[in-house]
């Protein structure tokens, strides 16, 4: 439904669903770290929504940008990761694998607001009002799908991998930590390739319309 939209009307419905996704989702890790018994986001005020504490150049506004300049109708970003130490935890592969699970859980919390804000667009008959309630609805829903199927892929650094890490045993869990070097480098590969998008193509429809029927769409 986007398509019928022009380029700095996407921008407008895109721009505020992209931010309090990929700042939430940091905050939400920072959160669970400090509840966890780590405060070094906190001490660094990085435990705030406003997002120029989160803000990264590249992956903040420049991939986002080009996404939706180019109409690949695929969008997704990142923020400046907080910091933790995971040495503040008593189990730190477990702690750092339930912070981990943060990230992706509040993109989920932050996709089923999106719906109820589009539902309520849908049930009013006030077309100024109820259009822009829907657009930036189904772009809150699918940018927070995408970030949290993205960061729950076994590829470290993403969150899948301290996950996968917390689940290992000790020595299979060092030897997995090691290919965090290459991590970045493939999922470049996968995102030039368009392999990232065949990889989410089944789970994300599937996870889509089910908070699209949340919405009432």
């Amino acid at each position: 439904m986007m398509d019928e939209l022009t380029l700095i009307q996407r921008i407008v419905v895109w721009i505020l669903p992209v931010i309090f996704a990929i700042t939430g989702h940091e905050v939400a890790h920072g959160w669970v770290a400090k509840k966890l018994g780590d405060t070094t986001a906190s001490d660094q005020g990085r435990l705030t929504l406003n997002p120029l504490k989160h803000i990264d150049i590249l992956g903040t506004l420049i991939i986002p940008g080009l996404l939706l300049l180019t109409f690949t109708g695929f969008v997704f970003g990142w923020a400046k990761p907080v910091p933790v130490d995971p040495r503040a935890f008593k189990k730190p592969r477990q702690a750092m694998a339930i912070v981990a699970l943060a990230g992706p859980l509040s993109n989920l919390l932050m996709a089923a607001a999106w719906a109820l804000l589009a539902r309520i667009g849908v049930t009013l008959e006030i077309e100024y009002i109820s259009f822009p309630l829907i657009y930036s609805g189904v772009a809150g829903i699918s940018i927070n799908l995408v970030l949290a199927l993205i960061n729950l892929l076994p590829i470290p650094p993403l969150d899948g991998s301290r996950i996968l890490s917390g689940l290992l045993p000790d020595y299979w869990a060092w030897q997995y930590n090691r290919l965090e070097r290459f991590g970045f480098i493939f999922l470049l590969i996968l995102l030039a390739t368009n392999a990232l998008q065949y990889i989410l193509a089944y789970p994300m429809y599937y996870v889509q319309q089910w908070f699209f029927s949340l919405a009432g769409m």
